[in-house]
């Protein structure tokens, strides 16, 4: 948005969560040697509250023509309804589409435009008398882009996603054998008698930032997309959409395996799709040992998905807040 000359505040919610979810207080309790016993400041709900609340006090200092809201689920509908009466355009970003549509529903109605990552349910939102559109997941040209392997991640696959029990399922049941693997993301599902925590490049609960997620890809012979089965409102499988993960591995450059799905279909075609995880790590070991199969495959991905960046996003958003005036 700044590229197209709009004056842009950021609200830091991440860095604001990560705070009140890590502050510790003394309890009044000593050990033996006289060190303090320490205990959370607060429980999950309370410091989503704290770290939340703020963002008013943005708004009104700030004064802002559009708020432009990520994956709205830490604001409470009170505050969006504040906003939306004091005349401000919000625009919301969903981005679990289709799996938490009805959550994301309840946060629409007080929207001046809906962005969705996939659209198969966007019927419902404009049921609301508000606009709602497709906006794909995206990737930034000058992060997500071909480069040199870093020999300390080098491995035969990666996966970088959150451990949901249906992917630490499908994992389990992949031969993997004799395959160098690394699994990254926040992996807290996972049983600690489970195999693969061989395989985890950080503690469960610790995530890979974007820089490193590239370098990993960079540094990887073959990637795979895996879709999550756990939903709200039993929408498991019903998504049409690529995943951000499919987006930023091709515009990597990083060949992969994918799990069938409308729109990957379309754009990945010359990328192999599996049934299941015994056919995935049988056709992986295939592609493993044919490198310029791979090569070819990666790069009709990547100019698949070229003009699938954060700028074209931003540009159509500006050109939809145009046709509002």
């Amino acid at each position: 948005m700044r590229g197209f000359g709009q004056d842009v505040e950021t609200y830091n919610l991440d860095s604001r969560l990560s705070f009140y979810i890590s502050a510790l207080v003394e309890t009044g309790i000593y050990d033996e040697e006289g060190r303090p016993q320490l205990r959370h400041a607060m429980d999950r709900e309370q410091a989503i509250s704290m770290a939340a609340e703020r963002v008013l006090e943005a708004c009104y200092r700030y004064w802002p023509e559009v708020v432009v809201v990520i994956s709205s689920f830490f604001l409470p509908t009170r505050m969006l309804e504040i906003m939306q009466n004091r005349g401000h355009k919000i625009v919301l970003i969903h981005t679990e589409s289709p799996y938490q549509d009805e959550e994301q529903l309840e946060r629409a109605q007080f929207a001046t435009v809906n962005l969705l990552n996939d659209p198969v349910n966007i019927g419902k939102y404009q049921a609301l008398g508000m606009p709602a559109e497709y906006m794909p997941h995206a990737y930034r040209p000058s992060l997500h882009c071909p480069g040199q392997a870093d020999p300390r991640l080098t491995c035969d696959l990666s996966f970088v996603g959150t451990g949901y029990p249906s992917r630490v399922k499908f994992f389990e049941e992949m031969d993997l054998t004799g395959i160098d693997t690394v699994l990254a993301g926040n992996w807290m599902p996972l049983d600690d008698d489970s195999h693969l925590n061989r395989y985890l490049a950080t503690e469960k609960d610790e995530c890979l930032d974007n820089d490193q997620t590239v370098q990993l890809y960079r540094s990887s012979k073959a990637g795979i997309n895996v879709y999550r089965q756990e939903s709200e409102d039993l929408h498991a499988g019903e998504g049409w959409a690529v995943g951000p993960r499919e987006v930023e591995m091709a515009a990597t450059g990083l060949f992969f395996l994918r799990e069938a799905r409308g729109e990957g279909d379309e754009l990945f075609k010359q990328l192999p799709t599996f049934c299941g995880p015994q056919d995935a790590a049988h056709q992986l070991r295939w592609w493993l040992a044919h490198d310029d199969a791979r090569v070819v495959a990666a790069d009709y991905a990547r100019e698949a998905i070229a003009d699938r960046t954060f700028d074209n996003n931003a540009r159509r958003l500006l050109q939809i807040l145009d046709g509002l005036r």
